[in-house]
């Protein structure tokens, strides 16, 4: 009889494969945010860390308890920071209507563009 033939050795297959990947993601999510945290001194993220070495499934359990509420804040802080970041960068890199036009009229100072497409830019900037 061979493995894939019995249920519920296949089952069992399974739920230790579901369980492995979930501690390993666990695992992966606690050093992240033990390294990213700027409040908890070396020394106390190499006991972490040595204690996630020894004492793994008791240790990942214990963090979540012990700092699971500010393990979820610094995830939100680090959330909104990168959306900031990401919504404030096509403001920043399209500038002022003034300074469009600014750099508009230096490029056709230039001979770069020209006199239509300058006023284009100023149509399309002043609109």
């Amino acid at each position: 009889m061979s493995f894939w033939e019995n249920f519920w050795d296949i089952f069992w297959w399974f739920f230790t494969a579901c369980v492995f990947f979930a501690y390993l993601f666990g695992l992966f999510a606690i050093i992240g945010d033990l390294f990213r945290d700027p409040g908890l001194s070396g020394l106390w993220k190499a006991v972490w860390v040595v204690f996630l070495a020894f004492l793994p499934f008791v240790t990942l359990l214990v963090y979540l308890a012990a700092r699971g509420d500010g393990m979820a804040e610094r995830s939100a802080e680090r959330s909104r920071r990168h959306w900031e970041e990401a919504h404030a960068s096509p403001r920043a890199a399209a500038g002022s209507p003034s300074g469009e036009i600014t750099r508009a009229k230096a490029l056709l100072d230039a001979g770069t563009i020209s006199a239509e497409e300058f006023e284009r830019i100023k149509g399309r900037t002043l609109a």
